[in-house]
């Protein structure tokens, strides 16, 4: 192995002590992708490891190394939530041999061939066409996780055929497909930003051949869900049709096509004959103002699927292969979505989801063999990329790699008979969709407390979860109706003192209800909260949850990242509080300061005032202003907790006291705000400190 094929060396070490290199099955100029073999499961993954990290500064780096483990973030939430998204495994940082620190991340291993390579070889071998109803089964694995993805604001902004992995028999029920590229696009675009890649030759963040107009040309609007549903509908017209949907030999050719309001790509343009209701719907999917287009991936697939109706329905391809009555459905295909172009691009985490590095042209004639897609990303997509843009996905013809075993092929089953299409509920206004999944809670932090350990794992299920803390005027609204109590204008809790109560009280947020209707209901005790919930068809989040939202899986140590708290991130006790404190003094002392700077806030802050602060998923003061009511009675963790693994955990069935979470605006210590960090209080006690919000089923 020379070190211009293992640039980083890697090949014979030992990556984060279990993943041993075994060799380079592919290159680009953004990214080396390695098979290594898990040292304790002994299966092989493939290991993508960031390389052109020594271009820039220090600071660019940095910013490209953290957008690189967002987005491996990002793909585990994914698919965790979806069979049809190849699996995450893991992601972190290597110090190479030359002292460079890499970010790398950690894939499944797959066998099979991607779908480019099926209908290369169907077209060449002159094989029957699929059917529009066969084509509609292949794809509803796709279809399913971008109407997930979509649902959650993030788009693809390259599917292709390419990136749809085909596994087992392409024609077999028992087979399936998987989609590949979540996880780089996000992070090639900022790099190109930020000047790396220059000797890498010119790549592209999308595949031409496959482009809506807005990826030509930004004067027909913003990327976003939206842009997936063009490309799914040509690869659609693709399968149905063995041809290209859009024709060029150039870029400029493509971008012609692909805005040229008076020819669409869509199948009876490719001379495919198709009922007229079917024709409308991929004209609204190929429209060239994003506005006219359907708004994500699910409205597309369903008003598909529902205009086919279920019903045996005669031949739509060329009349060479019978139709096939039965049309499979994804497990969960989303209908119309509340995904706006005004929401595409939430802070954290990005949206700008995955693309493959430009690949170079296939050769027309050549018959590849299988060809290995690592991690998600087609092997010759990364070895290509140097000189010119590629206008589709194909084979390098240089040293294709061998075929390769997936971990979790077996989790992809052959989709069920036609039913009518299913619409998954979305998240109420106000909530945000938590995607579940596993991660550890609790922490083995140097600073932890005893009551936050041992770190145990939890998996939970997908759940909704206000994006903000109750406020005073939704919970008035709620007890002016009679639906939930009113809200307690004192201060109640075991041992208060005189001196207390007439410093605190004031601080009950009902007593300025017009003036504070936007900052948090608090003095409300644990029966109170959870009846504000039930009352709106919800409930309190269980412990597990609230962390899990506070946090994400990746361990980090506060809801925004690593970097300590300060003003800027969250309410909590600056010099505005310590001022506030010392012309209100408490006999039990002074609060001390967490950060030297002033929050604007010397006790509670309106709801979302410090958007900077927010958790990965989007979750606003999730930390300081009010300590959060979360469902459970609180219990030490189990010692033995941390040999075993529980779902959606409740806590104990009993106990005297219940959990608060999060911190509130005068706390002190940067422990409180820390998403592991657990507190109790008696259930009937009412606080200036004490709020909540709401969680649903997903």
């Amino acid at each position: 192995m020379t070190s211009a094929s293992d640039p980083l060396g890697l090949v014979g070490t030992t990556i984060a002590e279990k993943y041993t290199i075994e060799s380079v099955v592919g290159q680009g100029g953004f990214a080396t992708v390695y098979r290594a073999m898990h040292s304790l499961w002994k299966r092989p993954v493939a290991v993508k490891v960031f390389t052109a990290l020594g271009e820039g500064g220090t600071e660019q780096r940095e910013k490209l190394l953290s957008d690189f483990i967002q987005e491996g973030a990002l793909l585990a939430d994914l698919s965790e939530r979806s069979t049809a998204i190849v699996q995450a495994r893991d992601v972190g940082m290597h110090k190479t041999a030359k002292g460079e620190h890499v970010p790398y991340m950690v894939l499944e291993w797959l066998d099979g061939k991607p779908l480019e390579d099926v209908l290369l070889h169907e077209r060449e071998s002159n094989a029957p066409l699929r059917s529009l109803e066969a084509a509609v089964r292949l794809l509803d694995p796709v279809a399913e996780a971008l109407a997930l993805a979509h649902k959650k604001g993030i788009a693809h902004r390259d599917v292709k055929p390419a990136n749809i992995f085909v596994i087992g028999d392409p024609l077999s029920p028992d087979g399936g497909v998987k989609l590949l590229d979540f996880g780089i696009a996000k992070v090639v675009q900022d790099a190109q930003k930020m000047g790396f890649g220059k000797t890498a030759g010119h790549i592209t963040s999308f595949t031409p051949l496959y482009g809506a107009p807005e990826q030509f040309n930004r004067a027909y609007g913003a990327t976003g869900p939206w842009t997936d549903v063009f490309a799914l509908a040509l690869v659609v017209a693709e399968v149905i049709s063995g041809r290209e949907p859009m024709q060029g030999d150039n870029l400029v050719q493509l971008a012609y096509a692909s805005s040229d309001a008076n020819k669409r790509p869509t199948p009876r343009s490719l001379g495919v004959q198709t009922s007229d209701e079917v024709e409308a719907v991929f004209l609204k999917a190929l429209a060239v103002k994003t506005d006219d287009r359907f708004q994500t991936v699910g409205d597309f697939w369903n008003a598909l699927r529902t205009t086919m109706g279920g019903s045996r329905l005669a031949s739509l391809s060329s009349g060479r292969m019978p139709a096939d009555p039965n049309i499979a459905t994804a497990a969960t295909i989303v209908g119309p979505s509340d995904v706006s172009k005004t929401t595409v691009d939430p802070p954290v985490p990005s949206p700008d989801a995955a693309t493959a590095l430009a690949p170079a042209p296939p050769s027309p004639k050549s018959k590849a063999p299988v060809i290995a897609i690592v991690g998600g990303i087609a092997v010759f997509a990364i070895l290509a990329g140097v000189g010119a843009i590629a206008l589709r996905g194909g084979a390098s013809g240089k040293d294709p790699p061998m075929g390769l075993t997936s971990a979790s092929a077996s989790a992809v089953a052959s989709a069920p008979a036609s039913v009518p299409p299913i619409v998954a509920e979305a998240c109420p206004a106000g909530m945000i969709a938590i995607p579940g999944g596993e991660y550890f809670m609790g922490s083995e932090d140097k600073d932890a407390l005893p009551f936050e350990k041992p770190p145990h794992k939890v998996k939970l299920s997908p759940f909704c979860l206000d994006e903000l803390e109750v406020t005073v005027e939704k919970y008035k609204a709620c007890s002016d109706k009679g639906a939930c109590r009113r809200a307690g204008k004192e201060n109640v809790w075991p041992g208060i003192k005189p001196a207390q109560q007439k410093i605190y009280d004031p601080l009950c947020n009902i007593n300025d209800a017009e003036n504070k209707k936007q900052h948090p209901i608090n003095c409300v005790d644990w029966d109170q909260a959870r009846e504000f919930c039930e009352a709106r068809g919800a409930r309190l989040p269980t412990e597990a949850e609230w962390e899990f939202a506070a946090r994400g899986p990746d361990g980090r140590i506060y809801p925004w990242g690593d970097d300590p708290p300060s003003a800027q991130l969250l309410n909590a006790c600056g010099k505005e509080c310590v001022a506030w404190a010392k012309k209100h003094p408490d006999p039990e002392g002074l609060p001390t300061e967490m950060y030297v700077e002033d929050d604007g806030f010397p006790n509670t802050a309106p709801v979302g005032s410090f958007p900077k602060g927010k958790s990965r998923y989007g979750i606003q003061d999730v930390v300081g202003n009010v300590w959060e009511w979360v469902a459970d009675y609180y219990a030490d963790y189990d010692p033995a907790s941390k040999n075993t693994m529980v779902t959606d955990p409740k806590g104990p069935e009993k106990g005297t006291e219940r959990v608060i979470r999060g911190g509130a605006w005068n706390g002190s210590m940067k422990e409180w705000v820390r998403p592991s960090f657990r507190y109790k209080a008696a259930p009937n006690a009412r606080s200036y400190g004490y709020g909540f919000r709401c969680a649903k089923n997903l």
